[in-house]
């Protein structure tokens, strides 16, 4: 299941129930996606196709 909690200028924000434990959140847009860590800081966990300046 990966619920879309928020829509912003074609970014989906996503949070997969059943993956780990941990906390973090899914930024999926067209064919790219990334991964993040809320806390205790903000950090990218994986990245898949995003640019850095993105």
């Amino acid at each position: 299941m990966s619920p879309k909690f928020r829509l912003q200028d074609r970014y989906v924000f996503k949070i997969y129930s059943n993956e780990e434990t941990r906390k973090h959140i899914h930024v999926v847009k067209a064919e790219r996606e990334a991964k993040f860590w809320p806390e205790p800081e903000i950090e990218l966990a994986e990245n898949f196709g995003f640019h850095s300046k993105e």
